[in-house]
C-alpha cells in the first residue's frame, strides 16, 4: 500500500475539521430554530464595552438589544456569541409579569416600574423600552396569553409554569424564585374572577403610588369616568392611569363587581366579601368612616349626634333600603334595623328572631303587701325608617338602646305601678294596667324616636319554691268557685219551675184530644136541645093553631045552630049545646089558653129547657163521669108532650048527657 495514498485524504479530513472547529468558534454562521430567539452578546467592539446600564444600546461590547429570529444567520467571525431562548407562551385565562434587568431606576417609593411609555410591542423593543425611560425590576404592565419574542436577557418573563430567561447570577434567581412565590399566594397568574350568582364583591388594596394623607384609611375613588380615557384604569386594569388619575396606595372605596379583571397582583391585590343585604323589612343606616367632613343637618333641637349628607363622614341621614348592595366593608358599616313590628320578651329564655331579648328577664317586683312576684312582659314596637338613623347616633345600635334604656325604664313603670295594688289587685286588674301602660309608655318611647305599638303583661309568678301566690290564687279560685254554684242553684231552681210549667203542658196537651172531644159533645147536645125545643115550640103551636081552628069552627057551628035554632026553634039551640058540651068545655078552654101562654114564654127566654147535663148514680154510666145528656131528656120530653096534652083532654070535665027532652 502507496503511504501517500493514506495521507493525502487524512490531511484534508483534518483540514475540513480545522475548518469546521474554527467556523463554530468563530460564529460564522449560527442557525436559530423557528420557535426560539437568539439573543446576541458582542465580544469586543472598537467603542469598548459599555459605561453604564446592562444593554449595549450603541455598539459597545455587550448584550444588543436586538433578537434574532428563526434561520441562519452570518456573523464577523470572533466578535459574537449567541445565546438561545423560548419563545414565551403565556396560557390562555393566564398572566404572565415581567420583571426587567436594565433601565431607570425606581423612585424612591415606587414598588414597580413605571412603563408608561408608548412602547406598544409589549416588551418586545428592547431598545424602545430603554429609551423611552422604561424602569428596571418588576413591570406595572402584564402580558395577557400569547406568544411574545422577548429578549430574555433584558426581560425575565415569569408564568406559573416556568420563568423565560436565564439567570445572570444565583443572587438573582432567588430575586425571581421569590417573586414568582409571591405571585402565587395571591393566587396571581389567573385574572380576578367574581362570578355571577356569588353575591360577592371585591375589595381591592393597591400596592403602589403615593401613601394616603394622614388620618385617611380609605382612598376615595379615581378614574371611573370613563369619558376620560386618559385616567379611567378599568377597575385597576390600567395601574399608570390610575396612578395619573390621583389614586393613592392603600385599601380602596372603590370596589370590584362581577366579572373577569386581569388585574397586576403585585399592583393590587382583591380581598373578595359578600355583598351586603338588608331584608325586606328593614334598613340599613350607614356609619361611613371615610369621605368629605360636612355640616350636621339633624336640625338645632337635635343635640345627641350628627347626621350628614349620604357620602360624608358620619351617619348618614338617608338610610338603605332593601336590597343587595356592593357596599366596602371597610370603609363603613351597616346597621340592619327592623321597621317591621318587632316583639321584645322580658322572659328569661325566650329570645326573639332578632336576639334583641336575649338578656331581658322578668321584671322584679313589690307589691303594697309585700309580695314580691315577678312580672313576666311583652313589648310590641316598631321604627320608623326615617328615624332610624337618629337611633343608631343617639345609642350605637338597637340592642344598646334595648339593654340600657328600655329595660330600666320599663322595669321602673311596673315597679312604680306595683307598689301601689295589693297582689290580688294586681291580678285582678291586669286589663286596667295593661292600657295604662300602654298609653303612658306610648310618650316615652316616642322621645327616644320609637313606636309602641302594644305592651302585654303576663301572669305575675312566685319564686322557685313559693307558695305564697298560689295559694292566694287558689283561694280566688274557691271563692270563685262558690259564687258560680250560688249562681248554679239559682238557676237549678229556674228550671225546676219550669219543668213543672212543662210537665202540665205537657199532661194539658195529652189531654187535649178528650176535652176537645168532650167540647165537642157538649156543643152536639146544646143542638139537640135547641132542636128538642124547636120541636116543642112546633107541637105547641100546633096545639094551638088545632084548638083555635076547633074553637073558631064550633063558633061558626054554634052561630049556626042559633040561626037554625031560630029558624028551627029549641031543637037547634039543644044540637049547639050538645055541640060545644063535645068540645069540653069552659075548663078545657082554660087549660088551652094556659098552655099557649107556656109555650109562648118558652120561646122567649135564652135558657134551655133542661140541663144539658145531670147527675146521676146509676150504674152503666161510667164513661159519661154521671152525667146524663139533654139529648136523652130532649127526646124524652118530645115524646111526653103529646101523652100530656091528651091526658089533659081526658082530665077535662065531660058534658053532662043530653036527655031525650033536651
Amino acid at each position: 500500500m502507496d503511504i501517500n495514498n493514506l495521507v493525502i485524504p487524512g490531511i484534508w479530513a483534518g483540514a475540513v475539521v480545522v475548518i469546521l472547529v474554527l467556523l463554530r468558534v468563530s460564529n460564522i454562521f449560527r442557525y436559530i430554530s423557528n420557535n426560539q430567539v437568539g439573543i446576541v452578546e458582542k465580544m469586543w467592539a472598537p467603542r469598548g464595552s459599555i459605561k453604564s446600564g446592562f444593554i449595549a444600546l450603541h455598539g459597545e461590547a455587550g448584550f444588543e438589544p436586538e433578537i434574532l429570529r428563526g434561520g441562519i444567520h452570518l456573523f464577523f467571525p470572533f466578535t459574537y456569541r449567541i445565546h438561545t431562548s423560548d419563545l414565551v407562551t403565556v396560557g390562555q385565562g393566564k398572566i404572565a409579569y415581567v420583571f426587567a434587568r436594565d433601565g431607570a431606576s425606581l423612585g424612591a417609593s415606587q414598588v414597580l416600574a413605571a412603563n408608561d411609555t408608548e412602547d406598544k410591542s409589549d416588551f418586545q423593543d428592547v431598545r424602545r423600552f430603554l429609551v423611552g425611560g422604561g424602569q428596571k425590576g418588576p413591570q406595572r404592565k402584564i402580558l395577557r396569553e400569547g406568544t411574545y419574542a422577548i429578549n430574555t436577557t433584558q426581560f425575565a418573563i415569569i408564568t406559573d409554569e416556568r420563568v423565560y430567561g436565564h439567570a445572570l447570577s444565583q443572587l438573582e434567581q432567588g430575586v425571581l424564585d421569590n417573586m414568582k412565590q409571591t405571585i402565587a399566594d395571591r393566587d396571581g397568574f389567573v385574572p380576578v374572577v367574581l362570578a355571577v350568582g356569588q353575591d360577592l364583591v371585591g375589595i381591592v388594596t393597591v400596592h403602589d403610588g403615593p401613601s394616603l394623607p394622614p388620618g385617611e384609611i380609605i382612598a376615595p375613588e379615581v378614574g371611573t369616568d370613563l369619558r376620560n380615557a386618559a385616567t379611567f384604569h378599568n377597575n385597576f386594569q390600567e395601574p399608570e392611569r390610575f396612578l395619573e388619575a390621583g389614586g393613592f396606595r392603600g385599601r380602596q372605596l372603590q370596589v370590584v363587581v362581577e366579572g373577569t379583571w386581569y388585574i397586576n397582583r403585585l399592583f393590587a391585590t382583591v380581598e373578595a366579601v359578600p355583598k351586603t343585604v338588608i331584608p325586606v323589612g328593614n334598613v340599613g343606616v350607614v356609619i361611613f368612616y371615610t369621605g368629605p367632613r360636612t355640616a350636621d343637618v339633624s336640625g338645632e333641637q337635635y343635640r345627641h349626634g350628627e347626621l350628614v349628607m349620604n357620602g360624608s363622614r358620619g351617619v348618614w341621614r338617608d338610610p338603605m333600603l332593601p336590597g343587595k348592595y356592593a357596599f366596602n366593608t371597610y370603609a363603613g358599616k351597616i346597621e340592619i334595623i327592623p321597621t317591621v313590628n318587632f316583639i321584645l320578651k322580658w322572659v328569661r329564655g325566650e329570645v326573639g328572631a332578632l336576639k334583641l331579648d336575649e338578656n331581658l328577664s322578668e321584671i322584679s317586683l313589690i307589691t303594697k303587701d309585700a309580695f314580691e312576684p315577678t312580672l313576666p312582659l311583652s313589648v310590641v314596637m316598631h321604627i320608623d325608617y326615617k328615624k332610624a338613623p337618629m337611633i343608631i347616633q343617639r345609642f350605637g345600635d338597637v340592642k344598646k338602646l334595648v339593654e340600657q334604656t328600655l329595660d330600666p325604664m320599663v322595669s321602673a313603670f311596673f315597679k312604680n305601678i306595683a307598689q301601689k295594688m295589693t297582689l290580688i289587685e294586681l291580678l285582678q286588674n291586669r286589663a286596667a294596667i295593661q292600657e295604662e301602660s300602654g298609653n303612658e309608655m306610648k310618650a316615652r318611647f316616642e322621645a327616644y324616636s320609637l313606636e309602641l305599638q302594644e305592651v302585654l303583661i303576663g301572669t305575675p309568678r312566685a319564686a322557685a319554691g313559693d307558695r305564697t301566690i298560689e295559694d292566694i290564687l287558689f283561694q280566688l279560685r274557691s271563692r270563685q268557685v262558690a259564687r258560680e254554684q250560688v249562681t248554679t242553684y239559682q238557676e237549678q231552681e229556674k228550671a225546676a219551675v219550669q219543668e213543672r210549667t212543662l210537665n202540665e203542658a205537657k199532661a194539658t196537651a195529652a189531654a187535649q184530644v178528650a176535652l176537645t172531644q168532650s167540647l165537642i159533645q157538649v156543643k152536639v147536645h146544646e143542638n139537640e136541645g135547641a132542636a128538642a125545643l124547636a120541636r116543642a115550640q112546633k107541637d105547641a103551636e100546633t096545639v094551638k093553631v088545632t084548638a083555635a081552628a076547633a074553637g073558631e069552627r064550633s063558633r061558626l057551628e054554634g052561630k049556626g045552630e042559633a040561626d037554625r035554632a031560630l029558624a028551627i026553634g029549641a031543637a037547634n039551640a039543644q044540637a049547639t049545646k050538645l055541640s060545644v058540651d063535645a068540645y069540653g068545655g069552659p075548663e078545657y078552654r082554660l087549660a088551652e089558653q094556659n098552655f099557649s101562654r107556656f109555650a109562648d114564654a118558652l120561646t122567649k127566654i135564652n135558657q134551655p129547657l133542661v140541663p144539658q147535663f145531670l147527675m146521676s148514680g146509676a150504674q152503666g154510666q161510667e164513661n159519661s163521669g154521671g152525667l146524663i145528656p139533654t139529648a136523652m131528656l130532649s127526646s124524652m120530653f118530645g115524646r111526653m108532650m103529646p101523652d100530656a096534652l091528651e091526658k089533659l083532654k081526658e082530665e077535662a070535665p065531660k058534658p053532662a048527657a043530653r036527655t031525650n027532652g033536651a
